[in-house]
């Protein structure tokens, strides 16, 4: 046998007594949550609340790598996170659909030519430029894009690394009767929730806009929070006051 085969041999040797000791401890840990009285969507809760496990970091790192492997958006069989699709709406029946969407991190430099902004000095920013929504909103919006006549639900997050973060997208089929007989969903076949992701309608684009529920969005009143800061901190001096 020639070195290579001996050194590729090592390596396959490594990686099985990696995956079974991986595999050991999960039915380990998989014992002690099976001991109290949870369910099987709270025992995936909780592995996912622990991703600085040994386990969760190998699952991670390994799925990033098959995800780098895939196009930047690609159908998936079935939610990755069972637990959080079906929290979040998701159901194991027709007119429900999964898409897994890859986007790039980092901030969003300004699409100009050669940096020419034109203006005044205060707006010739181009580089250290932050966007005003998040990474999931985006994912949301490239989903929906690819999939017109679909409605988007919801999205969740299922891993990252240092380039990407790799978002599972649930989206609707408003058009399939199971949808449309369904008291329960029905709301999403109106005309008016049409490519909701694009106008903030979503979880994480209410979220990027400031909207929630509770004593810490009251003062949100209007069409966003720039809007609400600007009009709080401008003094109107009116002719007649």
């Amino acid at each position: 046998m020639s070195y290579t085969a001996q050194v590729q041999t090592r390596r396959i040797q490594n990686h099985t007594r990696t995956v079974c000791g991986v595999l050991s401890h999960l039915n380990k840990v998989s014992c002690v949550y099976l001991m109290t009285d949870m369910g099987a969507y709270k025992y995936i809760q909780e592995l996912w609340r622990k991703k600085q496990s040994d386990v969760m970091r190998f699952l991670l790192r390994v799925r990033c790598w098959q995800y780098r492997q895939l196009s930047a958006l690609h159908r998936a069989p079935r939610p990755t996170r069972p637990d959080k699709a079906r929290r979040l709406g998701y159901k194991a029946k027709q007119g429900y659909v999964i898409y897994r969407v890859r986007v790039r991190r980092g901030g969003r430099k300004r699409p100009v030519p050669k940096g020419a902004t034109y203006g005044k000095p205060v707006h010739h920013g181009v580089n250290q430029l932050k966007f005003a929504r998040s990474l999931q909103s985006v994912a949301e919006e490239r989903a929906g894009r690819h999939c017109g006549a679909l409605r988007v639900l919801n999205s969740y997050w299922v891993g990252e690394d240092s380039t990407y973060k790799f978002f599972e997208v649930i989206l609707i089929d408003p058009f399939h009767k199971t949808i449309r007989r369904n008291p329960d969903t029905q709301w999403i076949t109106k005309p008016v929730h049409k490519h909701r992701e694009m106008r903030g309608l979503t979880s994480a684009g209410r979220k990027s806009r400031g909207l929630g529920k509770g004593h810490k969005f009251h003062h949100t009143i209007g069409g966003s929070r720039r809007a609400a800061w600007r009009r709080r901190n401008t003094l109107q001096l009116h002719r007649y006051r």
